[in-house]
């Protein structure tokens, strides 16, 4: 009886020494993957390796013992089949640039940041197309917070490319017994959810700080998830990618837990706190729906598409409105259809 061949084993190199880029290079490091990490600071490597976890951003959950940590960028992307950025919106096109010189022949890359990039309507894989032009790429978004994701909890992503090859080697490369990755062509879609679901999780912890119940959670996310499809729909998205994992699954995950940053800037608000003060809350670490919501509001202007969460978020935060006098004009709206085809 012949033996069953083996997996394939590759070199992965994840770029971004972030929560979520840690719990996956430990992910593909398990899967027995060469697995290069790399961080930005020598001085991040040397205390990961002295304590054999990212304290920084993952405390108490170790590192696998065969994960290479490096802050040298060449040395990392070397021989790499696969490379996996990791790193937020307001850095990504500096790295990307910086990579290209870097990068082996046929690596394939892959974004997991949700964001735009900084004034302009620009998502990470359109970045990817203008730093690496004929590279093939794809992204990586879903329902994932990292800390359950090192905690080996039960998760599922879905991976998005025009390129079957993306999409047919990021699943076994990623997947485990814990984690799960689905895939989809829709790469634009997927992205688009990703980045559209952190304004909502503003929203949604702004009104858990008010005292809000179950009912209005589930009106949130409901007229959430239509603005988002409707959007990307205009934009040339699918809109049947925002009922998978990329669109319902991220939002509920993101509006309603405070592991997500974006939430409990959003409670800090409806505390009380300003702006400035709620990004000072969560660490130094990022809250993509700003960014976001500043951009998807001039867009969504312009394209004359109607969302009224998004205008409403975005005239408390940027323009001085009252919150109290916003709600009331939501709830006064003209009626309109619960659901649009």
């Amino acid at each position: 009886m012949l033996d069953a061949p083996s997996p394939q084993l590759y070199r992965v190199a994840v770029l971004g020494g972030g929560s979520f880029g840690t719990a996956l290079a430990n992910i593909i490091a398990r899967n027995g993957h060469s697995t290069h990490l790399w961080m930005r600071t020598q001085e991040q490597v040397l205390r990961c390796q002295r304590e054999g976890e990212n304290s920084k951003y993952l405390p108490g959950y170790a590192l696998e013992p065969s994960l290479i940590l490096s802050s040298d960028l060449a040395a990392s992307l070397a021989g790499a089949d696969i490379v996996v950025i990791a790193i937020p919106s307001q850095s990504f096109r500096s790295v990307a640039s910086a990579i290209a010189p870097l990068l082996p022949e046929d690596a394939l890359v892959v974004s997991t940041t949700k964001g735009l990039e900084g004034d302009g309507f620009t998502l990470m894989s359109e970045v990817l197309r203008q730093e690496l032009p004929g590279k093939r790429i794809g992204v990586l978004s879903g329902p994932n917070f990292a800390k359950e994701i090192i905690q080996n909890q039960y998760t599922a992503s879905v991976v998005a490319s025009p390129y079957p090859e993306v999409c047919a080697l990021l699943p076994k490369v990623l997947s485990s017994p814990s984690f799960r990755v689905y895939s989809n062509p829709d790469m634009f879609g997927v992205e688009l959810g990703g980045a559209l679901k952190n304004i909502y999780a503003v929203i949604t912890g702004m009104a858990a700080a008010q005292g809000c119940g179950q009912n209005t959670l589930a009106l949130i996310l409901t007229r959430s998830l239509a603005e988002m499809s409707r959007f990307a729909s205009k934009l040339g998205a699918n809109p049947k990618t925002f009922l998978g994992l990329a669109g319902m699954g991220d939002l509920i995950l993101t509006c309603t837990s405070d592991l997500s940053r974006n939430y409990r800037v959003g409670f800090a608000i409806g505390q009380g706190a300003s702006l400035q003060e709620a990004l000072g809350k969560i660490g130094g670490q990022v809250a993509e729906g700003i960014n976001t919501l500043k951009i998807v509001n001039e867009q969504a202007r312009a394209l004359n598409v109607y969302m009224p969460l998004v205008r409403g978020l975005h005239a408390i935060l940027f323009e001085g409105q009252d919150m109290a006098l916003i709600v009331r004009g939501l709830m006064t709206a003209a009626a309109a259809s619960d659901v649009e085809t």
